[in-house]
């Protein structure tokens, strides 16, 4: 909007914005800033069904959970994010590589 700060500058010898408000992304593209978002996890729920289940050595058994006993996803949602984040940054580059290449002369 109109009181939107995007302004360009001058940063170590590169242009820049003003300010990372928008976490690197304008209207869908990269505008060459650090690209910063924001994750949030639903807690993984207790399953309160009876779950057939067996042990280590094969033995059939049943799985009862008594209370709630909600795991900690964090340690496991860090290298998730990151490698999604990852996997979609290298889509998105080699979508843009597959439309610049589609200008260029076949060899033919």
């Amino acid at each position: 909007g109109i009181n939107a700060e995007y302004g360009v500058q001058k940063n170590n010898g590169k242009l820049g914005t003003l300010s990372n408000n928008s976490g690197g992304i304008q209207g869908g593209i990269s505008n060459g800033e650090n690209i910063v978002f924001r994750v949030a996890f639903k807690p993984a729920a207790t399953i309160s069904v009876d779950q057939n289940t067996a042990s280590f050595d094969g033995t059939p058994s049943v799985l009862k959970s008594k209370g709630r006993h909600d795991p900690c996803v964090v340690p496991r949602a860090v290298p998730i994010v990151e490698a999604m984040a990852a996997l979609v940054l290298a889509d998105a580059a080699m979508q843009q590589l597959a439309r610049e290449s589609s200008f260029l002369p076949s060899s033919n």
